[in-house]
């Protein structure tokens, strides 16, 4: 059998290369079937642990000795592309401080809040659609609907005025970079802060139907979110709430007209089967530009996961794309296949207790869009070779500047 150390000297050091938005790196592969949790080089020295295997990223997922908290805090090692929230941030946090704020923003952020925003987000889409069409084949799907669908919606939620958002748009772009100064994305989030601190200041003064206001009044017997927790968490919501759905969708509709156009044809006469396709989309749809930006843990002792110990002190990647890869779980699980019944256990939105809090909006707004898209634009298509689009270098997800799209004799 071959061990973790001597897949490890067959694979490049990590961060591996080779990440699209079809599937994570090649090596990965290697890693996964070899060993679920492997030891690898790092570049620039040292080392790290990679979890691969579907059954061994829930594991990692849920171990209580991989901490959130130790990875972003003082003292923790740094990697390239390594996106490094804040340590206030709910992503950032181990229980029992973990579970207070979640507790508490669960109080306002409710299913029931999501789904009340179905019709509107059916108006923003049916909007944005007939400008689309009123201007003509070809289009920009990404200006045209993936980047102001989800900044509106997520705006509104949170309550943020029209004239705002573009800089809102700027910042959250800022936020997300991680190949170019620390400074960028740092002064991105410190703009965010900024402006959602006079937010919360308002809101107090005037409070409104929205998240914002709702996160204000969120209690728990007598605790409440602290003045940097609302601060955070909102500017936190903004990010996760906007780039990584505009980012989603933009490649979901590239997978599918590009790859998949039988199933885009089918999905136009079958629009029951949008819900299906969405989750195949997000299992095999891989979101992150680089697995150092995805979920990192630091071991505070030694752990065993998938019956490797992790001994304490060590780094630990625990990657998405490549557990919803597992062929264990997923049959020819490389290939986009809209009828698989096992769709619906991906992790695209994590498990355990960092279950992505957004996952409900993510879905409604991912299902509203292509089920418009398919049945307003049946013939869509891209408008260029796919080797001419354009990818947003250095963004925390494979980001696409400009989306061409054709339909009809344009």
């Amino acid at each position: 059998m071959t061990t973790a150390e001597e897949t490890a000297e067959e694979t490049a050091v990590f961060p591996f290369a080779g990440s699209t938005y079809r599937g994570p790196a090649p090596g990965y592969d290697r890693l996964r079937a070899a060993e679920p949790v492997a030891r690898v080089p790092v570049e620039g020295g040292g080392h790290t642990w990679v979890v691969t295997g579907y059954e061994a990223a829930r594991e990692a997922l849920t171990a209580p000795g991989l901490s959130r908290a130790a990875m972003y805090g003082p003292g923790a090692p740094e990697f390239p592309g390594f996106l490094k929230a804040p340590p206030e941030m709910i992503a950032s946090m181990d229980p029992p401080e973990h579970t207070r704020l979640r507790k508490l923003v669960t109080k306002a952020f409710t299913v029931r809040r999501i789904e009340e925003l179905r019709p509107r987000i059916e108006e923003l889409v049916d909007g944005l659609l007939d400008g689309m069409a009123a201007a003509g084949s070809p289009a920009d799907l990404v200006a045209g609907l993936c980047s102001p669908l989800p900044l509106t919606v997520i705006c509104e939620l949170l309550g943020v005025p029209v004239r705002d958002r573009d800089d809102f748009h700027l910042w959250a772009r800022q936020f997300a970079s991680v190949s170019g100064p620390p400074e960028q994305a740092q002064q991105g989030a410190a703009n965010l802060a900024m402006y959602m601190s006079q937010m919360i200041v308002a809101k107090r003064e005037e409070p409104a139907d929205d998240l914002l206001s709702a996160l204000i009044a969120a209690r728990d017997e007598d605790d409440r979110l602290s003045e940097q927790e609302l601060v955070v968490f909102g500017y936190a919501l903004l990010g996760a709430g906007f780039d990584t759905t505009a980012c989603q969708l933009a490649n979901s509709v590239l997978a599918l007209v590009a790859h998949h156009p039988e199933q885009w044809r089918r999905l136009h006469e079958h629009p029951e089967e949008v819900p299906d396709a969405v989750e195949e989309l997000l299992r095999g749809v891989n979101l992150f530009a680089t697995d150092t930006s995805g979920f990192p843990r630091l071991a505070v002792e030694d752990v065993t996961v998938a019956g490797v110990t992790i001994p304490k002190g060590d780094p630990v990647f625990v990657i998405l794309s490549s557990a919803n890869r597992d062929a264990a779980v997923f049959a020819d699980p490389d290939r986009l296949d809209f009828t698989r019944e096992e769709s619906r256990r991906h992790i695209a939105f994590g498990h355990g207790v960092h279950r992505c809090l957004g996952a409900p909006l993510a879905r409604l707004e991912l299902n509203i869009a292509i089920g418009a898209l398919v049945r307003r634009f049946p013939d869509l298509r891209l408008a260029v070779p796919e080797e001419e689009l354009r990818w947003e270098p250095g963004n925390v997800n494979h980001s696409l500047l400009s989306l061409p799209v054709a339909w009809g004799g344009g």
